[in-house]
This record gives C-alpha cells, structure tokens and sequence, in this order.
C-alpha cells in the first residue's frame, strides 16, 4: 500500500505513546526500553508506547506511559474509544537491549520484555511478534496505514517483519 497524502510523522520519546489512523506514521528509538506495536488491519488504526520501566514504586495520581503497566493500560483504553477491542489487533513487541552490558546486576531491558508480554496477556492481547533482547539499539518505523514496520539493529541491517522471531504463549 502506498503511503497516502497528509501523513503526519510522530516521533516517540522514552515515556511517550500515540494512537491513531492511517494517515500516521510513528518512529522511535530504542535501548533497554521497549516498544509494544499494535495494528488493526480492518480499522486501519495503531499505535505505539515508549516504556521505559515495568512499573514505578510509588503510583501517581496520573498515569504515566514511561511505566509498562500504565502505558499498555493507556493504550487499551485509546483502543476501548475507538469501539474496537484489543484482541483484535495485531501485537509486535521491540527492544529491551542490554545496554549496561555487564555494568548492572539487573538486565532491565529483559524486565521490560518480561513485564510486557505478561501485561498484554492480561489485558487479552496475543504478542504475534518480537524482536527483543540482544545487545544495542533498535531504530523502528510503523506505518499506519499498512502495518508496515520497519527496524534497524546495529547487529543486522534491514529486518523484513516476517522474519521477526514469534511470541510463544
């Protein structure tokens, strides 16, 4: 599919998420962060989250998208106002980079993945695909209007989405 005239260009920051129709484009940058994907194929409508951390020690009053827990949760309600439902959409997970190396006792870009996959199955979302894990960046490019996404990983050049590893339940 063709990207269609008046396409408006988002660039997600850590703790950012944008939903919307196809006339989007939405990029980001990720490290030990993670990215969740969503896309409805019928509705032509997506999003993104940049999480930063699984949760957050001491809750705020409101939400904030830098923690897994409250950014997928964001998300479905974004999806809720549209009418349609989050199983119907297709769920492509990225990142969580070990960028400390052997420098943290912690991997937290695993803890993110973690936290996550476990966060989407409760909200009764099926992760279809992932590229997780690993050492370094992820440069990522959805497309709206087709479900297109495309990645750089400083370890392999393009990556095609078909040949993203797939989730296990």
């Amino acid at each position: 599919m063709h990207k269609p005239e008046g396409v408006i260009e988002v660039l997600l920051q850590p703790g950012e998420l944008y939903f919307s129709d196809c006339y989007t484009r939405i990029r980001t940058l990720l490290g030990s962060c993670v990215s969740v994907v969503l896309w409805h194929k019928t509705a032509l409508l997506g999003g993104m989250c940049h999480i930063m951390l699984p949760t957050r020690r001491n809750p705020g009053k409101t939400l904030d998208g830098r923690y897994a827990d409250e950014a997928i949760f964001m998300l479905v309600k974004e999806i809720r106002a549209t009418g349609t439902q989050p199983s119907d959409y297709r769920v492509s997970l990225f990142g969580g980079g070990n960028m400390f190396g052997q420098l943290m006792q912690k991997n937290i870009g695993q803890q993110n993945v973690d936290a996550a996959l476990k966060l989407l199955t409760a909200h009764g979302m099926t992760c279809h695909a992932k590229h997780v894990g690993g050492e370094g960046y992820r440069n990522l490019i959805f497309d709206v209007w087709s479900g297109h996404i495309a990645l750089k990983h400083p370890t392999q050049q393009q990556i095609a989405s078909r040949r993203y590893e797939a989730c296990s339940s």
